[in-house]
């Protein structure tokens, strides 16, 4: 994980359980901390995060998926007040390495899109659950995001893929 987006994940008030030189350069957070509780994650790579009002979510890239594209140099927004269906396309990010679609981990209606990616789509890769999130929505079946992987369900994911 880069500098800025550690900084990202500190800003938010998170406190570290570890933190790992490997490989990967992943970030492992305290289970107790609000982030780890709050993101859901698809099998896509594609993390969601409930909102207070419980009824909107905020859709992004994992840091997993953002490390596997490489720097991203182009983001494909979904379009404001779009019906969604879990699972489909609502964008894509175009990388140094490559293009990949991104999948809507829930159903809903598009509220808002993060137009900051389009003149710094690098967000993506400096502060994936922060700054670089996608898309703003209003879920129409708030139970969906039982079907998706907490943290700890998503790095078992990873290490078996």
């Amino acid at each position: 994980m880069s500098c800025s987006a550690l900084r990202s994940v500190c800003r938010l008030g998170l406190q570290l359980a570890e933190r790992s030189p490997c490989v990967s350069s992943r970030i492992y957070l305290s289970r107790s901390s609000k982030l780890w509780q709050e993101l859901r994650y698809s099998k896509d790579h594609e993390w969601v995060k409930l909102l207070e009002d419980k009824s909107q979510a905020l859709v992004g890239v994992s840091d997993h998926a953002q490390e596997q594209l490489g720097d991203v140099v182009y983001v494909s927004l979904p379009e404001v007040d779009a019906e969604i269906e879990s699972g489909e396309e609502i964008g894509s990010l175009e990388s140094v390495k490559a293009v990949s679609d991104l999948y809507s981990p829930v159903s809903g209606t598009i509220l808002e899109v993060n137009s900051e990616l389009e003149s710094s789509p690098q967000l993506i890769n400096s502060s994936p659950l922060d700054k670089g999130w996608i898309a703003k929505m209003k879920l129409s079946d708030p139970s969906e995001l039982e079907s998706l992987m907490t943290e700890k369900e998503y790095d078992t994911f990873l290490k078996e893929e």
